[in-house]
């Protein structure tokens, strides 16, 4: 029997890992959550995990209220989240928000784990340091994120062949087709309708500024050992085809299916093997038509932004990132326009100092400076 540490239980990445456990008899050794504790309770009493983890301490004694009838060992904080991280397991599944979930991948890496990432923060703010970490350790990473997994796919189809180009495809989001204009007067309800997947509020948020898409881009730098300039972005608004990979004799594969994240989780977790799923199969005569457009970069200039994060390197993409998750977190608590997301990171990105060398502790130290930055904008 497999065996599975579960970060991020009771988002949606984590809520569909736990029904891919089910469906395939994998033990949950540990679950986390951030401070949703009335749902991480219910699935501990399901799951019968040897620990649990609530990365909010100050909601540590509510959860060990909730569970103080079961013989299941109660962790808080980030300590904690690396505590379990470092259990040994088959695969830490880090389906953290944010840049919060680097340490725990760390650890994980440092424990010769291997990691199922849905949380690409991770790679984003420290790709060099983790990667090199995974190859010295001998850990694999395998994407959970729907394109990823089908570029580690298709380039698994390709071996040994080196890619080309990688396809990676992004729904448009809600504003597809939207001018600046109009982007000045969209509501939050707007924004987090996404029109094809089912997701937590911060990556529907960075879906609908595609932000998504630029982060998205810098993590697949680091998965697959490309350029950001061999990477082109396609919108795709069907989100049938997952993204591609072409290769130096012009033949292009890719993986399809339809939208469910359950089929990437179900392969990372029980990769190299193939199993039944509750997906629901593709039918492309169902689909009719595929289409495919280039995104508008000067309406949606996020991805401009992280394509120069990743060319400046450093620091730089962690400042970028940094910057979104306190962006996102003002629109959402209705402190700013949707429209000033992208402003509020162009403006971090000039004002915060940039260092070439990266390590754990200039991570931290950068967050720590955009935190002050963003407080003299808010």
């Amino acid at each position: 029997m497999k065996e599975i540490v579960l970060l991020g239980s009771t988002g949606s990445i984590g809520v569909q890992t736990l029904e891919v456990a089910l469906l395939h008899n994998i033990k949950i050794k540990a679950l986390s959550a951030n401070r949703n504790v009335k749902t991480l309770a219910e699935q501990a009493r399901k799951f019968s995990p040897e620990y649990v983890c609530i990365a909010d301490e100050n909601k540590f004694s509510e959860i060990k209220l909730l569970l103080n009838d079961t013989n299941i060992k109660i962790l808080c904080g980030e300590s904690g989240l690396c505590e379990i991280s470092s259990l040994p397991c088959n695969n830490v599944v880090n389906a953290i928000v944010g840049m919060a979930g680097f340490m725990p991948t760390l650890c994980a890496i440092n424990a010769h784990n291997d990691v199922a990432l849905s949380n690409k923060e991770t790679l984003v703010v420290g790709g060099e340091i983790i990667t090199h970490l995974a190859k010295e350790k001998n850990v694999d990473i395998f994407p959970i994120d729907s394109e990823h997994s089908a570029i580690y796919q298709s380039l698994l189809a390709g071996k040994p062949n080196k890619p080309k180009k990688i396809i990676l495809t992004a729904s448009g989001g809600p504003f597809r087709g939207y001018n600046a204009e109009q982007l000045k007067t969209v509501t939050k309800e707007q924004a987090l309708k996404h029109p094809n997947w089912n997701m937590g509020a911060k990556i529907t948020i960075d879906s609908a500024t595609m932000m998504n898409k630029g982060l998205e881009l810098i993590e697949a730098v680091w998965l697959f050992n490309v350029s950001s300039e061999q990477i082109e972005i396609v919108v795709h608004p069907q989100s049938i085809l997952h993204s591609a990979v072409e290769f130096e004799d012009g033949a292009v594969i890719g993986q399809m299916g339809v939208p469910d994240m359950r089929i990437p989780i179900q392969l990372a977790l029980t990769f190299p093997q193939r199993f039944s799923s509750s997906a629901k199969p593709l039918s492309l005569t169902d689909i009719g038509t595929l289409t495919f457009e280039k995104p508008d970069e000067n309406v949606f200039s996020c991805i401009g932004l992280a394509r120069a994060a990743i060319k400046k390197g450093g620091n730089m993409p962690c400042i970028m990132n940094c910057a979104n998750e306190a962006a996102v977190d003002m629109f959402l608590n209705d402190r700013i326009k949707f429209y000033q997301i992208t402003e509020i990171i162009g403006k971090i990105m000039e004002k915060t100092e940039y260092k070439k060398e990266l390590t754990p502790k200039i991570i931290m130290e950068t967050q720590r400076e955009v935190k002050e930055q963003i407080k003299l904008i808010d």
